[in-house]
């Protein structure tokens, strides 16, 4: 048998194979399908009535509603009570109502573990390839096929390794690498393979760390993202509760074999700076001194890849004991009502407030486009994935993407700031 990668192994798996070779077609079995208000039962549910079907496994189904909470007009209002009354109507098991973004929701609750292979009704799915799990997102007819026969067909990828040598300096975190990627190989440059990070610096980074890296997946055109899972991940799992399976703990089942790397791309963290991508693309990344103290208008903390626990900790770091500038906007919402909690507990979330944020609810929001956005012609420093022209404001809205340490200090100064100036 040849040496398989991770993503092989999951699929393999799924397959009910012993292996898998690159390009070839196979029918996986599905363990978990995630689908939000947006996404799922006002399209899922039309469809099924007219096939005359019915749910395969509805204790494999994951329902969140994320996009359109709270209700801001009528419109959004429609939107969630289809996805309640659907809900109850098929007595879902698992429904995270107003609970925060889904990519962050899912693994709390214990759905995402090593050795799953998994979709969502989403573009940042490849999050649960953080925990040693196959995820990728699919559209509303896929996910059709998926909730009714509980299969999917998958053409095999290839794996891309992302290595990372080093360790992270201070103030430059998981989503400095990301965006130095993008910017190397741009929003196309997985071409739909699987990227598995590796190296030393990814086993240093924490679960929310990890899952940034696999969440961004998406912004560098990759079907999936995944971290072969290790101690760092199942000490996460305890913690939150996850009950062991039998043969769960051993990571090397779940660990690509040498000389299974399609392709390798090598990088040194210690020789990374901050990173900061321009309007209006992920991909228009550059190290942050090319567009020091630009001036910004509003800074934002929010979004599955930028709001994390980990994420509020990064900002409250910058900005304990002191104000943001005169004339700036502050905004920070929680990835999830469990990390608001926990930041709440510890205090982050009072150095954060203390120093001028508006809180606001644990949902998508401006990152999807919905609800609040922001003004004509203002320049936004954004912990998000994306900043498209129209999507998070008015065409003339100036999105720039950086960490949560990068926005904090940017706010800080009112204007893009260099987070190591501030932290030293």
């Amino acid at each position: 048998m040849t040496a398989q990668s991770l993503a092989q192994k999951l699929i393999a798996r799924a397959a009910g194979q012993a292996s898998v070779r690159f390009g070839e077609i196979v029918t996986c079995r599905v363990d978990l399908a995630m689908f939000h208000d947006s996404s799922g039962p006002r399209r899922l549910k039309p469809m099924l009535e007219e096939l005359g079907a019915t749910i395969w496994d509805k204790s494999r189904v994951v329902l969140v509603m994320d996009h359109y909470v709270p209700e801001r007009d009528e419109a959004a209002r429609r939107i969630v009570r289809i996805a309640r009354d659907w809900a109850r109507e098929q007595q879902l098991p698992h429904v995270y109502d107003s609970q925060g973004i889904c990519h962050v929701v899912v693994p709390q609750h214990g759905h995402i573990r090593p050795g799953l292979f998994c979709v969502g009704g989403d573009s940042h799915s490849p999050t649960g390839g953080a925990f040693g799990a196959y995820m990728f997102g699919i559209g509303s007819t896929e996910m059709l096929g998926v909730v009714v026969t509980g299969e999917i067909w998958l053409r095999v990828p290839q794996t891309i390794a992302m290595h990372w040598s080093g360790r992270l300096a201070a103030g430059v975190c998981a989503k400095d690498m990301m965006l130095s990627m993008i910017a190397r190989f741009g929003m196309n440059g997985a071409d739909y393979q699987a990227v598995e990070f590796t190296g030393d610096a990814v086993r240093a980074l924490s679960m929310q760390e990890r899952m940034t890296l696999c969440n961004m997946s998406a912004e560098l055109g990759a079907q999936t993202g995944l971290v072969a899972p290790d101690d760092v991940t199942w000490q996460w799992l305890r913690e939150t509760g996850v009950a062991p399976l039998p043969g769960d703990g051993d990571a090397m089942d779940w660990a690509s074999d040498p000389g299974s790397f399609d392709v390798q791309h090598d990088f040194d963290a210690a020789a990374l700076s901050p990173q900061l991508a321009a309007p209006h693309s992920p991909a228009h990344g550059v190290p942050l001194a090319a567009h020091a103290d630009t001036r910004i208008d509003v800074a934002y903390i929010g979004a599955c890849t930028g709001a994390k626990l980990d994420d509020l900790r990064f900002a409250a770091q910058v900005l304990k004991g002191r104000r943001v500038a005169s004339g700036v906007q502050f905004l920070v919402a929680p990835a999830s009502l469990k990390d608001r909690a926990q930041a709440e507990a510890e205090g982050t979330m009072q150095i954060l407030t203390d120093a001028g944020a508006v809180v606001l609810p644990s949902a998508c929001g401006a990152c999807a486009g919905y609800g609040d956005s922001f003004g004509e012609g203002q320049t936004v420093i954004s912990s998000t994935a994306r900043n498209f022209k129209g999507r998070m404001g008015p065409p003339s809205t100036q999105v720039y993407l950086g960490s949560a340490y990068t926005v904090a200090a940017s706010a800080l100064r009112g204007r893009i700031t260099d987070p190591r100036e501030v932290l030293a």
